[in-house]
């Protein structure tokens, strides 16, 4: 077979040099039928097999072969002959040929039998559909490497997209991946579109038909929102959010974000999106934003109060004023402790509330690990107050004195040699109690103050600290235009015999 360019050397010697088929065949050295193709058409030939190519290890096993493949279509999906294993059976009935053989084989009869798949083209109204799905993808927090779960939801009119990271794909993360996606939006889609997640659905019925978690029946009617299920394993029903998952990963996340918390790699991705809204997508005439910006008006509007993306529980404290949740404990201020907390589990972050309705009593950072403890020092200051010899020992205090600056150590050296009997960590308790008021930074300028003023306690730490807070202005001078007869009060000349009156010397 003659390449395309040879052929068009062919078709210039007959057509514009006029030169015969027999002298174009001597010169270039081809047949003459090869030659008269080519002046016939330009075009690529197509080289076809007339015949089958000789097998003569495999020929044999060909019919078993397609034989297995067709048991398979009666198999469970997850028990089915693969490519190994046929090689194996017809191996075992005498094959003698390479197992590569085969797989090439079962490649070339599995190309012949299988269909493409075909999709409708699909267009939306705007402001009705969006879809939701999760992905995971790799970020480097705090230094470390760490797979994050993405959520993403995207507008099926203008292609606005959303992408948020959580440690996980629990329900309140769901939850929050919402409220957070409506409020870049500035709207609720009508209806949005999900797989068979488990944070929506508890159990899939015949058809369309979902038993839907009760959690989120309240969350959707607090949103009021329709939603829709795609068919199991039809993922290809909202196959824009599909896309939209590769996309973020593809196009936000490389290169690995970097940031020191979730809150960091979140506003990243929030201003990744926002700097995709000027992209075009291709067959649209106009920008994301420009569509959008038609589509906001038509979304539903978001209720005044957003919804409170927590997972709720009732749980007792251990006798470390402790809460344990997921293998985790958390602690509680000593002096607020209850045999029965309710607590608050966020994306981010724990609240723990007690019997009296107002303010949580402990706030905590939520930890994804096992078994892990999660102190707030401040907690335990009270009980240790009462107990000063635990100091060295308390488990609370030893992780913050890992922490706490140095001039803290300093402080706490200078008091034991002041007072060794026991005082001395009395008065440095006090000191860590400031906390409890002030700001540590502050705490520990005030700190730093009063050993250079060599007032080392607590009620000079204090001291120290009030002036911080005050500073050096003066005090406001008292209007007396009411009270002329106190006008003099302070200015009069200071009597220096009253000193030696007091001191019991001569008047």
């Amino acid at each position: 077979m003659i390449k395309v360019d040879q052929k068009e050397r062919i078709r210039r010697a007959y057509y514009v040099e006029r030169k015969s088929i027999r002298a174009i065949a001597r010169e270039f050295g081809h047949s003459r039928r090869t030659v008269k193709k080519a002046i016939e058409s330009a075009e690529e030939g197509q080289y076809t097999l007339k015949k089958e190519r000789a097998a003569p290890v495999l020929g044999e096993y060909k019919e078993r072969i397609e034989e297995l493949l067709r048991e398979n279509e009666q198999l469970p999906a997850k028990q089915k002959y693969s490519g190994p294993k046929i090689y194996e059976v017809v191996k075992g009935e005498g094959y003698e040929g390479s197992e590569s053989g085969v797989l090439c084989y079962l490649t070339k009869v599995r190309k012949g039998h299988k269909k493409p798949k075909v999709f409708l083209p699909l267009e939306y109204d705007p402001g009705v559909d969006a879809q939701v799905d999760w992905g995971e993808a790799q970020v480097i927090l705090k230094g470390e490497a760490k797979t994050v779960q993405l959520f993403v939801m995207r507008l099926c009119y203008s292609r606005r997209i959303f992408v948020m990271v959580f440690p996980s794909q629990k329900q309140e993360s769901f939850f929050a991946g919402h409220v957070a996606a409506f409020k870049h939006f500035e709207g609720v889609p009508h209806r949005l579109t999900y797989d068979n997640l488990k944070a929506a659905v508890s159990k899939v019925l015949k058809g369309r038909n979902r038993e839907e978690q009760k959690s989120f029946v309240t969350f959707c009617s607090h949103y009021l929102f329709e939603r829709r299920y795609c068919g199991p394993g039809q993922g290809h029903e909202k196959g824009g959010v599909e896309h939209g998952v590769g996309y973020a990963r593809r196009n936000f996340m490389v290169p690995l974000p970097q940031g020191n918390s979730y809150e960091e790699l979140n506003e990243q991705l929030r201003q990744a999106c926002l700097k995709d809204d000027h992209r075009r997508v291709a067959r649209q005439e106009r920008t994301i934003k420009e569509m959008w910006q038609e589509e906001r008006f038509l979304l539903r509007s978001q209720p005044e109060q957003a919804y409170d993306c927590c997972q709720q529980k009732v749980a007792r404290l251990n006798p470390y004023g402790q809460v344990v949740l997921e293998t985790n404990r958390y602690s509680v201020p000593v002096e607020q402790a209850e045999k029965e907390v309710r607590v608050k589990l966020y994306p981010f972050r724990v609240k723990i509330y007690g019997s009296q309705q107002g303010e949580a009593i402990a706030v905590h950072p939520r930890c994804y690990e096992r078994e892990q403890d999660i102190f707030d020092p401040l907690h335990y200051l009270g009980l240790l107050a009462r107990r000063p010899g635990a100091l060295e020992h308390a488990k609370p205090i030893r992780e913050w004195r890992e922490q706490w600056p140095a001039v803290y150590e300093q402080l706490l050296r200078r008091l034991q040699q002041q007072w060794p009997e026991g005082r001395g960590i009395r008065e440095f308790i006090g000191v860590l109690q400031l906390h409890q008021s002030y700001p540590g930074e502050l705490v520990a300028q005030a700190v730093k103050q009063a050993l250079s003023y060599n007032c080392a306690h607590a009620d000079g730490v204090e001291l120290c600290l009030r002036q911080l807070v005050q500073g050096d202005s003066p005090p406001a001078s008292v209007d007396l235009s009411d009270h002329p007869h106190l006008k003099d009060i302070g200015q009069e000349t200071a009597d220096l015999g009253r000193y030696d009156q007091l001191l019991g010397g001569p008047a």
